[in-house]
């Protein structure tokens, strides 16, 4: 949910700017985390340690799934703004609204794909929001009313004509038409299309940038990491089956 650190948006092609955006910001999903780094410009990491390069840089360790800190980014020590420990993530909670078994993640998997090759969108990017939003719930329901997998609101639903925000094609091709609104509308930043997505652009417009909300900015710093968790995954099941002899 944050505002991406010295990256150019203005990439002709939507999908090599999600993959330019990867190297970029370069965030590895952190199950046990010790401190969050917070940069001036707003956007934050969750890293295992800390280590000066020189005098002028600080190299930041970012643990993945297995609590290992393989992955590292280098940045200027006039950057960082905050350093604050993280506590043990929570256990995590039952949804507000029991799900229903799904028909099979192979249907969603498709659908997303779907959705993303007709909105020219990276479907890892999409399921990355869905996986924030629903957790894969198809009937997921929020405490402000928002449904289904990409969590619409009743009045975006209508708007995007989902008569039944319940089913999972309406819901994924609704929620990919309005992210795709949002990527176009914000020049294909996604740390700012996805704050617009959580928060509603009006906010984004407001602060001009990723609002100061704790909710937004988490959400943001959320799928961003799960955005990179699944390109990574991607990258090495492509490589293995590049190398594994059929």
């Amino acid at each position: 949910m944050l505002v991406s650190y010295s990256v150019p948006y203005a990439l002709p092609s939507r999908l090599r700017l999600l993959a330019a955006t990867l190297c970029a910001i370069t965030l590895a999903a952190s199950a046990h985390a010790l401190e969050r780094v917070t940069l001036r410009n707003g956007f934050s990491y969750d890293c295992a340690r800390r280590e000066a390069v020189d005098t002028n840089h600080v190299r930041l360790y970012l643990a993945d799934e297995t609590g290992s800190s393989s992955n590292f980014i280098d940045l200027p020590a006039t950057a960082i703004a905050t350093v604050e420990p993280l506590p043990d993530p929570p256990k995590p909670t039952a949804p507000l609204t029991p799900a229903q078994p799904q028909p099979g993640s192979t249907n969603v998997n498709d659908l997303l794909a779907r959705a993303g090759a007709q909105h020219n969108i990276d479907v890892e990017l999409l399921a990355s929001v869905v996986k924030a939003e629903s957790g894969f719930h198809t009937n997921a329901v929020s405490r402000t009313g928002a449904r289904g997998l990409m969590q619409l609101m009743p009045s975006t639903a209508r708007t995007l004509g989902v008569n039944d925000a319940f089913q999972p094609d309406q819901n994924i091709a609704g929620g990919a038409a309005y992210l795709d609104y949002l990527l176009t509308r914000y020049h294909n930043d996604i740390s700012l299309a996805l704050a617009a997505y959580n928060a509603g652009p009006g906010a984004v417009d407001h602060y001009h940038g990723v609002p100061p909300f704790r909710e937004t900015r988490a959400y943001v710093a959320r799928v961003e990491n799960e955005f990179i968790r699944r390109k990574h995954a991607a990258s090495r099941s492509s490589a293995l089956a590049v190398i594994t002899p059929h």
